[in-house]
């Protein structure tokens, strides 16, 4: 299906910070010379759906960066518990600033260097056919059972018409049967309705959301549904030091 940006505005937003409990400083850390942040940008910008791609960040270095590479920043508040407030807030803003309407709202997690121009498509593709879809979240099968442990792999898995049932950082479905069934992760491509990414940041944060430190959750405990989608392109999240090497050779191998 083709898409033309004639025809609907798309917002991408990466939230990012330095404050990262898991690995402080993440987005500015190289990768292959070039600061993490400036290889997701680049590689989000280039899809040829995305009408603007912005940055949301808390961090004045972060947003020096990006506007020293040509890029958008949009400073937000440093209170933000969840990446999708951030985007909320960064939305209104830059609907403000541009005086533009947005219909979809694309948010790419900041520690995802690997994401392909074409997984931005992959994502909002289901949303144009069918219009009671308000978010959808990329999906990645787990390569092995050291990731399938690994409590920064967010594990998902779904009903049979492809909505999510739950989410979490423990390994699921169940470890005695994970053989017998393909087991899935969440790929930090997220696209919101503009309107349901506003109704979003007004909901009450839910106990399984922090409990499992997951923005999707909220979603969930609110009775609203999360389609997931399989992903042709590989990728890889950066949590730890590791990441990063791991990405270097990924990256130098071609993907």
């Amino acid at each position: 299906m083709e898409i033309s940006n004639n025809t609907m505005n798309i917002l991408a937003i990466i939230p990012a910070r330095m404050g990262s409990s898991r690995f402080p400083g993440k987005p500015m850390e190289k990768i292959l010379g070039k600061p993490m942040i400036g290889h997701v940008y680049e590689r989000v910008a280039s899809s040829e759906i995305v009408t603007t791609t912005a940055v949301a960040t808390c961090d004045q270095e972060i947003f020096d960066y990006v506007e020293s590479i040509g890029g958008i920043s949009v400073m937000t508040s440093d209170t933000h518990e969840r990446a999708s407030d951030r985007c909320g807030e960064a939305l209104e803003k830059l609907e403000k600033l541009y005086q533009m309407h947005y219909d979809i709202i694309v948010m790419v997690q900041g520690d995802e260097p690997m994401t392909h121009p074409d997984m931005i498509k992959e994502a909002v593709v289901p949303m144009l056919l069918d219009k009671s879809i308000l978010v959808v979240n990329l999906m990645g099968q787990i390569k092995d059972f050291e990731e399938f442990e690994d409590r920064n792999c967010i594990k998902v898995v779904s009903d049979l018409e492809g909505n999510a049932i739950y989410f979490s950082r423990e390994p699921i479905p169940t470890r005695s049967k994970s053989d017998k069934i393909s087991m899935h992760k969440q790929v930090c491509v997220i696209p919101f309705r503009r309107d349901f990414l506003l109704q979003y940041i007004k909901l009450t944060p839910t106990p399984l959301e922090n409990l499992e430190s997951i923005d999707m959750m909220r979603i969930l405990e609110h009775g609203y549904k999360v389609r997931m989608v399989p992903t042709m392109h590989n990728s890889q999240s950066v949590d730890t030091a590791e990441d990063l090497k791991k990405v270097e050779k990924l990256i130098l191998s071609g993907l």
